[in-house]
C-alpha cells in the first residue's frame, strides 16, 4: 500500500504475513507491519533536477550565477565542490549530506508544495524544501540580500 499526499513523505506498507494464510505451511496469523518513510527525491540526483532550476529561475529574469550563489550560501559548498557534485551526478541526499548548511538556513520559512517548510520534521526533505523555497523567492524576484537572509 503506497500513502501519498502532496508535501508529505511517501510510506510504503509491508505486510510480512497475511492473516488467513491457509496454505499449511505454519505461517502464524500475524500482520507485522512495517513503515518505512520514502521519498523518490532522496534517491534523485542533484544534476537532473539543477536544470529545471535554471530554467525556472532564467525564465523569471534571474541568472545562472545567482542559482549558484543561492545554493552555494545554503550548502557552504565552493563553485569546484558544486560542479563537482553536478558531474558525479550525487543523489539529494549524499549532496545534503557533505553540505554544511548554512546557520541562518532555519530562518527560511513559507510554504513550498502546499507544507510549510519549518513544519517539515524530516531533516533531509526540511533542506530539500529550503532549497526549494530559495529557488522560488529568486524566481519571484526577490532581492538576494533577503533571499540570503543578510
Amino acid at each position: 500500500m503506497l500513502i501519498s499526499r502532496p508535501g508529505v513523505p511517501r510510506a510504503v506498507a509491508w505486510f510480512d504475513t497475511f492473516p488467513g494464510d491457509n496454505s499449511g505451511r505454519g505461517v502464524e496469523p500475524q500482520a507485522a507491519l512495517t513503515l518505512t518513510k520514502v521519498s523518490r527525491i532522496f534517491g534523485t540526483s542533484f544534476a537532473s533536477v539543477y536544470p529545471h532550476y535554471v530554467t525556472k529561475v532564467e525564465g523569471k529574469g534571474r541568472t545562472k550565477a545567482e542559482l549558484d550563489e543561492v545554493i552555494r550560501w545554503l550548502t557552504g559548498f565552493d563553485e569546484a565542490a558544486l560542479r563537482n557534485h553536478l558531474d558525479k551526478r550525487t543523489t539529494f541526499e549524499d549532496f545534503f549530506s557533505d553540505a554544511r548548511l548554512n546557520p541562518n538556513a532555519s530562518l527560511i520559512t513559507g510554504v513550498v508544495c502546499g507544507v510549510r517548510v519549518e513544519d517539515i520534521d524530516d531533516p533531509l526533505m526540511k533542506q530539500i524544501r529550503y532549497l526549494d523555497k530559495l529557488v522560488d523567492e529568486l524566481a519571484k524576484g526577490r532581492s538576494m540580500d533577503k533571499i540570503l537572509r543578510a
